[in-house]
């Protein structure tokens, strides 16, 4: 290693607390030679195994392959991290200069004739080679992972792979860089009282507290195109004239002409999506995705959101006919989409006398992270311990140890809640490190972070809307997958499972957070500390139901769209606008609902392949999640610990060691049916 390199802080050795990223000593510059070096070194490990002259064993084929690259794992997520969660526009030029990069060598690795012709010995013969269950799995799902990667093509074939790889990852780079452009580059200025009129005091600091990160005069307000504070602002702002404009700015991010247009990108990764399903055979993209996934094919997938689209269509009519006499009785003959979020507010607030102003009080961050931690500890049996001496990538990061039932640190947690210009939207998990990682030795603790974008508040605690509680139990329950990871093996470790079934600890965990025995522990009132009264309960369960045609048909449209796209015979020919146009007007959308997700910002399908005919998947892991829910019900204790133990074994702890529907069965005793969906949004008949 040169000098440079041996000065860089990603490639010594991380002696501080918790082994944690040295975050304070690193610099933009230190990460694209980190990667290099790292990549060389992985692709040397590598290179040692096809050159092994020992006949291939399951210990120096598949063991030996799942520890490679454990220094460019451990790099590469440090910088991916703080891409999405702290980015600049340095460390975005480097981005874009790994991406294709990084993606090129992974391809690489895929392709490597050496080390598959190993793995395929094997699995020729894998019957007879005696393996335990979970290293079958390994051999099977490496050797599933090369095939996928090309490595059975040749020719021009085989090249060609590599280059769409490449390709690819360049595009959806450029296309998450676009939206974030968007979505920082415009706000809504709010001078006046009037402008500001119907807006609840806690979105007022909010908007304070964004107008300082933007640099305006002390006093100003503005809202952006944050969810955090968008969506509160359509839901309560009176200026019908001001919702509109913030609306269509919202709805038109990728679709505005010029740099940051990301409509001839989709069509680009489009193409190369089509053409890499083609070079394995299969008749379109979306074969290729779902045939790696629990539904097995496009069919199954357009079974499920038509299932539930029929029913969730016939709410969401039902619903804007209601919302549309109630804007006639206020005047509104013209009810329009920027209209349904402020009139179901409204709607919502009168049938069940219930406000945010009351119920937010009861839900402030700190309460609902503790929450999330209690209810951690009594199904799983483990702790969280907040280690505030250690430094992070921005002051608003937490970090705590996680320990088990023998005091042991087992894991370690980041906490970054609160929306910021350098972060992408939305909410998601991430990590640093696995347990299976091979850096530290077998000892190596996860390190796993979840991001979310709540408005921070101006002074005082942060209050979190019901929604906002769901988020952070959400993204919690992904946590959760990788901190009780106990696979041995890195391939199969915590989330490194079939993407319709990652949805499920995540969506399962949800359900805690409006358990009575959660709430009167914990929903106390941020400045009396009462605890949040039954009869309130009451009426935020009742409303759970309420305007759930709406959400259905917002998130469902966004999957159908997903599948028929990545169904087209003819990508090149296809108008993106025109295109979403038509589908919806196909399925019978309902004029007033908008898409929550656009396809010119729709970050799930474009700016990775991981969701890319997969974003039914948080619908099919709600079948998952609310039959394993009832699991808990019919126990009769929603912390009954026999049930949690199984939970604990077959869901959150295997990772991909068994089959995802075979784990499911071996936690429910069952198949899972569609009912409890149906019934939990309203829609059963």
């Amino acid at each position: 290693m040169d000098t440079t390199l041996a000065d860089n802080p990603l490639l010594q050795e991380w002696t501080g607390p918790l082994a944690l990223p040295p975050f304070a000593a690193l610099d933009d510059e230190h990460f694209e030679p980190a990667l290099t070096h790292a990549m060389a070194l992985h692709l040397a490990e590598v290179d040692a195994i096809a050159a092994n002259t020992d006949e291939p064993t399951f210990e120096n084929t598949c063991v030996a392959f799942d520890r490679c690259g454990a220094i460019l794992g451990v790099v590469g997520r440090v910088f991916g991290n703080l891409c999405s969660a702290e980015t600049s526009p340095d460390l975005q030029a480097v981005e874009r200069a790994m991406a294709p990069r990084l993606a090129a060598h992974h391809a690489s690795i895929s392709l490597h004739a050496g080390v598959f012709a190993r793995i395929d010995s094997l699995h020729r013969r894998i019957d007879s080679l005696g393996l335990a269950p979970v290293e079958e799995r390994l051999l099977q799902r490496q050797h599933l992972d090369f095939v996928r990667g090309g490595a059975m093509l040749s020719g021009e074939a085989r090249v060609r792979v590599g280059a769409l790889a490449e390709e690819l990852a360049t595009l959806q780079t450029q296309f998450a860089q676009n939206v974030l452009a968007d979505e920082t580059g415009w706000h809504l200025e709010l001078p006046t009282e009037a402008d500001r009129a119907g807006l609840p005091e806690w979105l007022l600091a909010a908007a304070r507290g964004a107008a300082r990160d933007a640099g305006l005069a002390d006093g100003a307000h503005i809202i952006t195109l944050s969810r955090s504070l968008i969506v509160p602002f359509l839901e309560t702002s009176t200026r019908r004239d001001l919702r509109e404009t913030a609306f269509a700015v919202w709805m038109a991010r990728g679709e505005n002409g010029g740099r940051s247009d990301n409509r001839q990108l989709i069509t680009d990764i489009l193409i190369r999506r089509r053409e890499l399903a083609s070079l394995h055979g299969y008749a379109n993209f979306a074969e290729f995705q779902t045939d790696d996934m629990m539904a097995k094919s496009p069919g199954a997938v357009a079974h499920l959101l038509h299932a539930v689209w029929a029913p969730a269509r016939a709410a969401a009519l039902a619903e804007q006919e209601q919302l549309g006499e109630l804007a006639r009785r206020d005047g509104n003959t013209d009810f329009q989409a920027w209209d349904w979020r402020y009139y179901a507010e409204a709607m919502r607030s009168a049938t069940f006398d219930l406000h945010d102003d009351e119920v937010k009080p009861y839900f402030s961050l700190d309460r609902v992270l503790e929450a999330a931690f209690d209810c951690a500890g009594r199904l799983f049996g483990i702790r969280f311990t907040e280690r505030p001496d250690i430094a992070t990538y921005h002051p608003d990061v937490r970090i705590f140890e996680v320990r088990g039932g023998d005091d042991q640190v087992v894991g370690v947690f980041l906490s970054d809640n609160f929306a910021r210009p350098t972060k992408r939207s939305g909410a998601w998990m991430s990590s640093y490190r696995m347990r299976a990682d091979y850096l530290l030795g077998d000892q190596a603790l996860p390190v796993i972070a979840n991001h979310n974008n709540f408005a921070k508040a101006e002074i005082g605690p942060t209050l979190l809307s019901i929604e906002d509680g769901r988020t952070l139990f959400h993204e919690f329950g992904h946590g959760l997958h990788g901190l009780l990871s106990t696979s041995p093996f890195h391939r199969l470790a915590g989330t490194n499972v079939l993407r319709d079934f990652v949805e499920l600890p995540s969506q399962l965990y949800e359900h805690w957070l409006l358990e009575p025995e959660v709430l009167r522990r914990h929903a106390r009132h941020v400045e009396t500390g009462e605890t949040i009264p039954d009869e309130l309960v009451d009426r935020v369960r009742r409303a759970a139901q309420f305007n759930q045609g709406f959400a259905t048909v917002e998130y469902t449209s966004c999957a159908l769209l997903d599948l028929a796209l990545h169904q087209e015979s003819d990508p090149a020919a296809i108008d993106i606008s025109e295109f979403e146009r038509s589908q919806l007007a196909e399925l019978g959308m309902p004029p007033a609902v908008i898409m929550r997700h656009r396809l010119p910002h729709f970050l799930h399908l474009f700016s990775s392949s991981s969701y890319a005919s997969g974003y039914y998947v948080y619908l099919w892991a709600e079948v998952l999640d609310a039959d394993a829910h009832d699991a808990f019900i019919e126990a009769g204790d929603p912390f009954d610990a026999p049930t949690a133990a199984r939970l604990r074994e077959f869901i959150y702890s295997s990772g991909n060691t068994i089959e995802p529907g075979e784990a499911y069965r071996a936690f429910r005793g069952r198949d899972p049916g569609i009912e409890p969906l149906l019934r939990g949004r309203g829609l059963l008949v």
